[in-house]
């Protein structure tokens, strides 16, 4: 009792007993009273301040005469005590002083009529309902036997005939009968016993005729029955509370990490809804592995969870919706206020309900949760929070309070807590056992008051074991007898009522002591003997609850579709991304800084005052250079962007899969959001940086580009934070992959100086063809060099120049060569020379497809090399180079008549201003591969041709997109494509191909199976290892 409630009642005391006039008498009760609540030192001293306030009072009124006039000044005295503590008081402590007082005042010869006026003013000065003062009134002031039946009542007896006169609660073999008031409002519960009857509370003897109160875990015994404990009385109050009851039972439960190791031995246990279970054990005593078990997230190795006799884990879909986790870990929305944080989830749970309707919920429950206050607040982070951790710990709880499961795990919710916090929380939880939910708490040093709140517990030992399931209080005599402890009835202290939970695992946790008085490390009694102590117990006490196969609680939520998941999704994202401005200030800060940057540094000009004309586009040498480190940035950037997205919603991801929502909403929320700001920030950069570098007219083309290979970054990124567990090790492979985009880009290392095992001189190797920025690359520079407003007009001449040149300076004299070759090879008798020869000959005809002469085709294909073959090569290979001399200077002579016509209409300094605008030199021999004088032009490899000059202008004549680097265009079937757009189009396949592996988790997947495997084989290698050592 606290010392405000003490001092109240004497106060209220000593103004009653001067009233009545009765100084001795009454002075012995107070004493009494005293006495059973007090020790004897405290009796002393609270008697002392009864006679102190008693002297008070009497030298106030001595003097006031008649007796009716020191009743009414005693009354007005007592209203104003009544008054000056009633703002101290909770409402639990004015009951407790409204019973001490009507206890102290029926003391005696019993109330009279002027007491119960006094005793009704105080009850009404503090607030108490009047009901309640009517039921407490009657229930302390009247016998047993006269007590009015009601719902709040409850006969304990072992008459079964009292059960038809109300709530009944059979216990047999006792002498006497007990009452229990049920006040609803707090809740508290209050014992009466009809006659001593050798029944023990919590270890004190029960007067007869005193009211007691019943706190959470208290136990009522008797020498010659079994036990009642403060949840079996409460249930029976609380019975009617769940419109559905169920029961929750878990039958051999065991479970097998993939690695081969025991996470739980097999275990059985049931209990119903309206319990509160406490799970205490060691750490890596498997309470998280039990909770994920009990909840669903891991499937069993062996066992059943029922509920109501339905297997939840094969039959998921008929328990969706009735089970919640809280979770260990913060799976709060740092970004987002408390309000918010609950109502986004309380969209993804109620997608029937109105607006209107989601809000009254919202608000409803933080006020009910005492968070409305903070409704406004942002959470913050854990380290750098803005509410407090039990306000946090709340909120947490609400997430899942919100669609009301009927079964709620919390794995340790009063950890980092203080324990004012902790009792808070226990306390709310408990509340909800009051509506008939079942509550499972996993926590690991509770308080005695938050002991007592539990009406079942389980104890886990290390490895997995169940050694105990039953009455918490009960826990600790178990355990002491286990271990032969002395005094191994008393659980709790018999002052103070508080129970050391800590002893039960200390108990456990006994070592051995060697011959000098050292502890050792080997357990008294270890946990295969503890957990087979307990199995011979449950084996024993037969199954607790009766498990019947009945309807499952209603689910009261309903989730939405997947469009509108989406848009909940969406908005959530963007709206947490939105209030965290340093998110935005790095993310959108981050292209025009390195715009900046890279095209300040590339922006070069010549500084030779001879030739200096300030900064021209045409000269700058570092255009290439340009291109490719801007798809670097925008391949690196979106990585960035999105490396984390899925990581850091994994928690809440994990909590929200109770709900079975669409993967595909919220990937689609993902990409969208994400792939949103990378377009505004390859937006930035192509605007800053072109702008700099002045590129002209090559705006969406950029844009375009840049997107998209910034998309396929964000895929991957989302991929890699999909399947890695740890954010540091995302830092670390991306290196990993945007290195390799830069190495095979065919930019700084062309793929023909690659080693000739793993490439080819001609086509693009096949890791090649995987690597995003060099179609990126290849796009932007093809583009760039073939679309610019200079060289398109004449762009399909000069590729007929090209190809035209190519024929008659490269590929011709090379021919003559290989006849010459052929000549020689004849007449040393190398017949073996020439028909290799020959077979070049045969290829190249047909490869150039110029003039048909089959029959003669057949006759290069003859082993025997003569004159009228000698002359035939000749004279074909002549005839195509007049041929391609003439298109040469077909082509020439258009381009000069083409560019005359644009000088004549634009004036020659605007046309070479549009030169210096639009072209550049670096870029030309870059993509003609003409920056080394001496570089091959055609070279011979696996007896054909090939061209290396003007790749830019050569024609592709592979099928389905593929084709040799910096080709200008891609054949698709019978069209051909520009390779802007080819390219493009390969990047977004690439990107859907990405978004498929990302759906569908298969990197993920294939980590886990690596991981399995790797185990595996590690663990034989081990086995092999130690049967050779054994050998």
């Amino acid at each position: 009792m606290s010392e405000g409630i003490l001092r109240a009642l004497m106060q209220l005391f000593a103004v009653v007993v001067f009233s009545s006039g009765e100084l001795l008498s009454r002075r012995a009760i107070v004493k009494a009273f005293l006495m059973r609540h007090l020790n004897s030192h405290q009796t002393d001293e609270y008697l002392e301040l009864f006679d102190e306030f008693y002297r008070q009072h009497e030298s106030r009124l001595s003097d006031r005469g008649r007796f009716h006039r020191r009743v009414s000044v005693s009354s007005v005295k007592t209203l104003r005590i009544a008054m000056a503590i009633n703002e101290e008081l909770t409402y639990f402590q004015k009951i407790i002083l409204v019973i001490q007082l009507i206890e102290f005042l029926n003391s005696g010869s019993g109330i009279s009529e002027l007491e119960h006026g006094f005793v009704l003013n105080v009850s009404q000065t503090l607030n108490i309902r009047d009901d309640e003062f009517r039921l407490l009134y009657d229930f302390i002031v009247l016998p047993l036997e006269k007590t009015p039946l009601c719902d709040q009542l409850l006969i304990i007896s072992e008459n079964e005939q009292r059960a038809a006169q109300g709530r009944f609660l059979m216990w047999d073999d006792i002498e006497a009968e007990v009452h229990v008031l049920y006040l609803e409002s707090l809740p508290l519960l209050l014992m009466r016993c009809s006659r001593d009857a050798n029944l023990t509370l919590n270890g004190q003897l029960v007067s007869a005729d005193t009211v007691h109160v019943l706190h959470p875990g208290s136990s009522i015994r008797s020498r010659r029955s079994d036990p009642l404990f403060y949840s079996d009385i409460i249930s029976c109050f609380l019975s009617c509370v769940s419109e559905q009851p169920f029961t929750f039972e878990v039958d051999d439960l065991s479970y097998i990490f993939r690695k081969g190791n025991v996470g739980l031995h097999p275990m059985s246990f049931a209990t119903r809804s309206g319990r509160l279970v406490g799970v205490i054990g060691d750490s890596g005593a498997g309470k998280t592995t039990l909770i994920n078990l009990l909840c669903g997230i891991y499937k069993p190795s062996g066992g059943s969870v029922s509920i109501n006799g339905i297997d939840m884990h094969r039959h998921p879909d008929k328990v969706k919706g009735l089970v919640g986790l809280v979770s260990q870990d913060d799976l709060l929305m740092e970004d987002l206020t408390v309000y918010q944080n609950l109502y986004y989830n309380a969209r993804l749970c109620f997608g029937d309900w109105s607006e209107d309707q989601i809000q009254d919920r919202v608000v409803t429950l933080l006020r009910s949760l005492g968070l409305y206050e903070v409704r406004q607040m942002k959470v913050g982070s854990p380290l750098f929070k803005n509410i407090s951790g039990g306000q946090r710990k709340r909120l947490n709880i609400a997430l899942e309070l919100i669609r009301e499961p009927a079964i709620l795990f919390l794995d340790e919710p009063t950890s980092g807590l203080s324990s004012r916090d902790s009792e808070n929380v226990i306390d709310l939880l408990k509340e909800l056992t009051i509506k008939g939910k079942l509550i499972f708490v996993v926590i690991h040093q509770p308080s005695s008051t938050v002991f007592k709140l539990f009406d079942q517990l389980l104890v886990l030992d290390t490895g997995g074991y169940l050694i105990y399931n039953g009455e918490p209080v009960e826990s600790i005599t178990y355990f002491k007898a286990g271990v032969n402890h002395a005094g191994r009835d008393a659980n709790e202290c018999p002052a103070c009522g508080n129970v050391n939970a800590e002893q039960i695992l200390n108990i456990v946790n006994t070592h051995v002591v060697d011959e000098y008085g050292n502890l050792t490390s080997r357990r008294r009694i270890n946990p295969v003997e503890w957990y087979e102590r307990h199995q011979y117990t449950q084996s024993l006490a037969g199954r607790a609850v009766q498990v019947e196969k009945a309807e499952l609680p209603a689910v009261n939520f309903k989730v939405p579709g997947r469009l509108r998941q989406f848009f909940v999704f969406t908005s959530r994202d963007l709206l947490s991304k939105l209030r965290n401005p340093s998110y935005w200030f790095i993310n959108l800060l981050q292209a025009p800084v390195l715009a900046v940057l890279l095209a300040s540094l590339l922006r070069y000009y010549n500084v030779d005052e001879a030739f200096n004309r300030g900064y021209v586009f045409a000269d700058n040498p570092n255009l290439v250079v340009y291109l490719v480190i801007a798809v670097i940035i925008s391949l690196f950037a979106g990585l960035t962007l999105s490396a984390e997205e899925i990581i850091s919603d994994r928690k809440i991801l994990n909590r929200e899969s109770f709900l079975q929502l669409s993967w595909l909403s919220y990937l689609f929320s993902k990409v969208v959001i994400i792939g949103t700001i990378s377009a505004i920030q390859t937006a930035l950069f192509v605007w800053i940086g072109n702008g700099i570098m002045q590129v002209h007219q090559m705006f969406f083309p950029y844009w375009l580009v840049l997107f998209s290979a910034a998309v396929f970054a964000n895929l991957l990124g989302l991929i890699i934070s999909d399947s890695l567990s740890k954010t540091v090790n995302i830092y670390i492979i991306i290196p990993f992959l945007i290195i390799p985009q830069l190495i095979l880009s065919g930019v700084f290392v062309g793929y023909d100086r690659f080693n000739p095992h793993y490439a080819s001189p001609d086509d693009i190797p096949w890791y090649g063809e995987l690597v995003t920025a060099r179609w990126a690359f290849e796009a932007l520079a093809v583009h760039q060099y073939s679309a610019n407003a200079y060289q398109k007009p004449f762009f399909e001449l000069e590729q007929q120049k090209s190809r035209a040149m190519y024929m008659k300076d490269y590929w011709s004299p090379a021919m003559f060569a290989k006849i010459e070759a052929a000549k020689i090879a004849h007449g040393q008798g190398d017949d073996a020379k020439v028909h290799q020869l020959l077979h070049v000959f045969a290829s190249e005809f047909d490869r150039q497809a110029v003039l048909g002469h089959e029959p003669m085709m057949v006759r290069l294909m003859k082993p025997r090399y003569n004159d009228s073959i000698d002359h035939f090569l000749r004279s074909t290979i002549d005839t195509l180079r007049i041929y391609y001399r003439q298109q040469y200077n077909d082509a020439d002579r258009q381009l000069d008549l083409m560019r005359n016509q644009q000088i004549e209409t634009m004036g020659r300094e605007e046309y070479l201003l549009l030169r210096d605008r639009c072209y550049n030199d670096a870029l030309d021999r870059f993509m003609r591969n003409t920056n080394q004088m001496l570089a091959d032009k055609i070279i011979e490899y696996h007896g054909r041709f090939i061209q290396k000059v003007d790749p830019v202008y050569r024609k592709s004549s592979h099928p389905y997109l593929l084709a040799h680097f910096l080709a200008s265009s891609k054949n698709f079937g019978r069209y051909q494509i520009p390779t802007l757009w080819a390219n493009v189009m390969v990047i977004w396949a690439f990107n859907i191909i990405l978004f498929v592996f990302l759906y569908f988790r298969l990197v993920s997947r294939l980590m886990e199976i690596w991981a399995l495997l790797k185990h595996r084989t590690w663990k034989k290698f081990e086995e092999g290892d130690e049967g050779g050592d054994g050998g």
